[in-house]
């Protein structure tokens, strides 16, 4: 058994064998273990606009996430399993991770746990989205799809308003409305396959 914490109670991790949903309504933070995690905790107030939007900003302080990353940590930690957060995540230096390299590969940390980046693109997102990991609990961390991959640009928004805008809005951005977070939060099934097999080595 899996707890996949922090997640879409109808998102990729539904209807899993051998999976246990974690959702915001049963609060991920209480999880009190047996079973390896996969931890997918909040990011918004720890990327690059904590601070909220650009035309609204210094609305939240940086890490008010209610204790979510750091529930996240302490499960990874004690159960075992595996921390995704996006790359440059202000959590990591918080938290005292290691600081993965960009170009791939997996690097140790002091308490026994091991660090990547990773990006999702490779895996089916739509977007790059670089990603990184916090395993804990497995011997030697699987190879993944290192390295960067092709920019992503919508052809409608860069032959309308160029390449400048086009690559500063992003791909996911042209989804438009309330789809455009969904998409951009969504975990691609292969992905969760990658992070599911981590957590069960680590059972």
């Amino acid at each position: 058994m899996i707890a996949a914490l922090y997640v879409d109670p109808a998102g990729c991790y539904a209807g899993i064998d051998g999976v246990e949903l974690w959702d915001e309504a049963r609060d991920a933070r209480r999880y009190g273990g047996v079973w390896p995690v996969v931890a997918h905790p909040p990011c918004q107030r720890w990327g690059r606009f904590w601070h909220g939007s650009p035309l609204k900003p210094h609305r939240f302080e940086l890490g008010d996430d209610g204790g979510c990353f750091a529930a996240a940590l302490a499960a990874v930690r004690r159960w075992g399993g595996v921390l995704e957060h996006p790359a440059h995540s202000h959590a990591w230096l918080a938290h005292g991770l290691p600081w993965p390299p960009a170009g791939g590969g997996w690097q140790r940390d002091i308490h026994g746990g091991w660090c990547c980046q990773v990006e999702q693109g490779f895996y089916g997102h739509a977007a790059r989205k670089p990603t990184w990991l916090y395993a804990v609990g497995v011997g030697e961390p699987p190879a993944l799809h290192w390295g960067r991959g092709e920019q992503r640009l919508d052809p409608v928004m860069l032959q309308r308003h160029g390449y400048a805008r086009a690559r500063r809005c992003g791909l996911v951005a042209m989804a438009g409305g309330k789809r455009k977070t969904e998409i951009r939060n969504a975990t691609p099934p292969a992905f969760r396959d990658v992070l599911l097999a981590i957590a069960r080595e680590a059972a």
